[in-house]
């Protein structure tokens, strides 16, 4: 390669990609840049679902810490093969999905920081804590590639909008610490009196959802935003619109949520996404939630192995074809980037003082 053709990583530095975050986030994408990743972190929701189940089986009570692992790890076998990466809480699923080689060695794995089910203030707008027990540290040690973050955001609502950034904004900085991929997830909620088919709630979401890609998404590397706004409530010309406001508003690559919707709805609204310029999904629910609902294990693995191994490929394929790119996100090709290269004693100001290298050539403030 000629000299003319390299370009500094000084380029990636100004986009926030330092070493360890870059490596995140090749482990986490598909070989072109896209992101076809698959959430089974939920736990309230998955509880919930599982308690369902048995009630309509004529059971009561709450499903054993086992039965909720066996149901994360088997989701993992046969999911987690048909993406990129697979997303995991601390508490029920990672170590054991990644102990039992649920999880292959070449998906990547990401790690809920926030508690399940968090404290909601006065308005009914939850408020961010961090799951006890777990910290960036300890998912950068557990070897996970990125922390997700939810963080339920309403800006109108300023006392939970101003703690909720708080919150965001010391988890980035501790994933800029220690060098860890960080995947920020603010969704909309209703608020005081108001439900989900409110219509005041159903007339601000997308609004409430393209602010919120303007206020947070430079406080992560990767944005997982909801759809903006509501099939039947909008046109889909409105929400074509919307998803472009979006797309313009956010400083980051993002990718689509599926918030629980049923999953025709959402491969229409992944459709639409990849069209206005996401760079892929993070869906749940909409690939596996009745999986629960199926007979013993013989018929959840039936159900797991078929329809939702069908729903994930299916799904996997419109990104792949069709995303856009993280690096085109940024305006970068894969030309440059191969041209990228760092100079002699690199090393030396990587991480900055107190991260075990040599204090030569250290300047204060160095960071990356």
């Amino acid at each position: 390669m000629s000299e003319a053709s390299r370009t500094s990583v000084t380029r990636l530095y100004g986009l926030g990609l330092t070493p360890g975050k870059l490596r995140g986030l090749q482990h986490i994408s598909n070989a072109n840049g896209t992101l076809s990743m698959l959430a089974a972190d939920q736990n309230s929701a998955m509880i919930g679902l599982m308690k369902e189940a048995m009630k309509a089986k004529g059971q009561t009570g709450d499903p054993s810490f086992q039965e909720i692992v066996e149901a994360k790890v088997h989701l993992a076998r046969c999911l987690a093969p048909h993406c990129s990466a697979m997303l995991m809480d601390g508490f029920y699923g990672v170590w054991n999905s990644v102990a039992s080689f649920a999880i292959p060695r070449d998906v990547g794995v990401l790690v809920r920081i926030e508690q399940s089910g968090s404290p909601k203030n006065a308005q009914g707008v939850p408020l961010g804590v961090i799951e006890p027990g777990l910290s960036v540290g300890k998912i950068k040690r557990m070897g996970a590639d990125a922390v997700k973050v939810l963080a339920p955001f309403e800006p109108t609502e300023m006392n939970s909008a101003e703690h909720q950034f708080e919150f965001v904004r010391k988890i980035y900085e501790d994933c800029r610490r220690h060098d860890i991929l960080m995947l920020l997830e603010p969704i909309s909620v209703p608020m005081t009196g108001e439900k989900k088919d409110s219509k005041s709630y159903l007339d601000r979401k997308a609004k409430t959802v393209i602010d919120s890609a303007t206020y947070l998404s430079r406080y992560c590397d990767i944005f997982k935003a909801e759809f903006p706004g509501t099939m039947g409530h909008e046109t889909d010309a409105q929400l074509q619109d919307n998803l472009k406001k979006l797309n313009d508003a956010s400083l980051c690559p993002w990718v689509l949520l599926s918030a629980g919707v049923d999953y025709p709805a959402y491969k229409k609204q992944v459709e639409m996404a990849v069209k206005a310029g996401a760079t892929g999904v993070l869906g749940g629910r909409a690939f596996w939630k009745e999986y629960f609902l199926q007979d013993g294990f013989e018929g959840r693995d039936k159900f797991a192995r078929g329809e939702c191994v069908k729903r994930v490929s299916e799904v996997d394929q419109i990104v792949k074809t069709q995303a856009k790119p993280w690096f085109k996100h940024y305006g970068l090709t894969e030309a440059e980037l191969h041209g990228l290269r760092a100079v002699e004693n690199w090393h030396v100001r990587y991480g900055g003082e107190g991260s075990g290298g040599s204090r030569a050539g250290y300047v204060e403030g160095d960071v990356y």
